[in-house]
């Protein structure tokens, strides 16, 4: 039986829960069995807490109390760039590791009122930089279905820990991709709400115009509560949002538009083959395809690749080696600060720092970074232009490829950087997106993961929980 637990979604851990047929105690142990038998060899957990049976009695006695809340006995993990009160949060960077939290972050704070249990803290890209989970200081990630290919990034932790079943769900934090991508390689949902519809008060600040925490799940319906459970105004998060009564959608015909265009270059065969599936099995649900344009999308990639460094560059100026984190001593102040950050911080976020810094430099900055805010205003006239038209979300692929083997791009930053090329322009727009996954590809033997991306209107999650479950029941049927 306890072996059975590790292999749940939300929906059924919480009937599993309510009925009393198991404990949070007994499913925490199950889910930390199995972390203590898997995790050496995918390294997608940094660190298991050691309070997680602690946070599960506290549960029990919740349920006991009949206070029971939808995330109530939930075991999730924790990307290591969310603050976890009294707990380490590296954000698998050296200028970080043994930076301890003092507050939650809001959406660990609503998770703990709800009484779901953190396993411990996921692996990632350091910062949150890279597609890969390779850049982590900690080492990489492993892909539960192929261990020699990469789980993507930079949440590759957290889908792999929901791939593996080393948790029921995860929270990531998603930038240009980084929840969708890494969600389509693992095979698992991965969802990027509306800009402001989650707070980021306690997330490390990456791109702050661009960064978004969301749910890593099994199902769109697991996707749903956990989004739930986190959304929603915090008066510590100025851009926050309310979160709007949407029209439904249960009864309506949904159209999804097709930016067909954009899907013709550099998209390996077997994931155009899976698309074209995907849309046979929606339009047998009822769904109208309607082959859309965006003219500006071409550019997403270039643009998100002047914009995110530019932030890097400002919200990373604070690790200085002066305040907190990693100091290195040095002969004089400047010898102290290029030690430090030398020393604390890898090659890719390296690497944008001194991009960023660049575009935003003196004679470059209205050359790169006021052409690239100028070309984002474009974009997003271009994807209200498509639904004013009626079209209830745009489809894409979520990745190009499927997953690669580890080390494959690592030397080639531009090849890396187009994994990001369905996924960035909806962080740039500020809408929300959601990847499905979709079918498999096979490569050297294994069945590596395929996941479809839906893209809706501003603050209309709902459109892409409907449309998700939709897909869910097609391409299973």
């Amino acid at each position: 039986m306890k072996s059975d637990l590790a292999h749940l979604t939300i929906a059924k851990a919480r009937e599993l829960l309510d009925r009393g047929d198991v404990s949070a105690v007994e499913l925490a142990e199950a889910y930390l069995d199995r972390i203590a038998k898997e995790n050496p060899k995918l390294n997608a957990y940094l660190e298991v807490y050691d309070d997680v049976r602690e946070q599960a009695k506290a549960a029990d006695q919740l349920l006991a109390a009949g206070k029971k809340a939808a995330l109530t006995g939930i075991p999730i993990s924790i990307k290591d760039n969310i603050l976890l009160k009294g707990k380490i949060a590296s954000a698998a960077s050296k200028m970080l590791a043994n930076y301890t939290a003092s507050y939650d972050a809001t959406v660990i704070d609503r998770l703990k009122k709800q009484g779901a249990v953190f396993l411990g803290r996921t692996n990632m890209d350091e910062f949150a930089m890279g597609g890969s989970t390779e850049n982590s200081a900690l080492g990489p990630t492993k892909n539960p279905h192929d261990i020699s290919r990469v789980p993507g990034g930079s949440s590759g932790g957290a889908a792999a820990s929901v791939a593996a079943d080393l948790a029921v769900a995860a929270l990531g934090s998603d930038t240009g991709g980084s929840i969708r991508q890494p969600a389509s390689f693992c095979g698992v949902v991965g969802l990027k709400p509306t800009y402001g519809a989650v707070s980021r008060s306690g997330l490390m600040a990456m791109a702050s115009s661009l960064d978004q925490i969301g749910p890593l799940a099994k199902t769109v319906a697991d996707a749903e509560i956990l989004f739930n459970a986190i959304a929603g105004r915090d008066p510590k998060d100025a851009t926050t949002i309310d979160r709007p009564v949407a029209p439904a959608v249960a009864n309506k015909k949904l159209v999804v538009g097709v930016p067909r265009d954009f899907l013709e270059k550099g998209v390996d065969p077997d994931v155009l083959k899976n698309f074209e599936t995907s849309l046979a099995a929606l339009k047998s649900a009822g769904v109208e395809i309607r082959d859309v344009t965006l003219p500006n999308l071409k550019y997403s990639l270039a643009v998100y690749y002047v914009v995110m460094p530019a932030e890097v560059s400002s919200n990373l100026a604070r690790f200085d080696g002066m305040r907190y984190g990693l100091h290195k001593d040095a002969p004089t102040l400047l010898e102290e600060y290029l030690a430090t950050r030398r020393e604390g911080f890898g090659a890719e976020s390296r690497r944008r720092i001194m991009l960023g810094t660049y575009v935003l430099s003196t004679g470059y900055y209205d050359a790169y970074y006021g052409k690239a805010t100028a070309v984002r205003e474009l974009l997003k006239s271009d994807f209200a232009a498509v639904f004013a038209q009626g079209v209830d979300c745009i489809l894409t692929p979520t990745s190009p490829t499927p997953a690669f083997k580890i080390g494959e791009k690592s030397a080639d930053p531009l090849a890396m950087y187009l994994a990001d090329i369905f996924t960035v322009s909806a962080n740039l727009v500020t809408l929300p997106a959601i990847s499905v996954p979709s079918g498999f590809a096979k490569r050297d033997g294994a069945q590596l993961p395929l996941g479809i991306q839906f893209t809706a209107p501003y603050a209309r999650e709902d459109i892409l929980f409907t449309i998700g479950k939709l897909f869910e029941q097609a391409n299973n049927a």
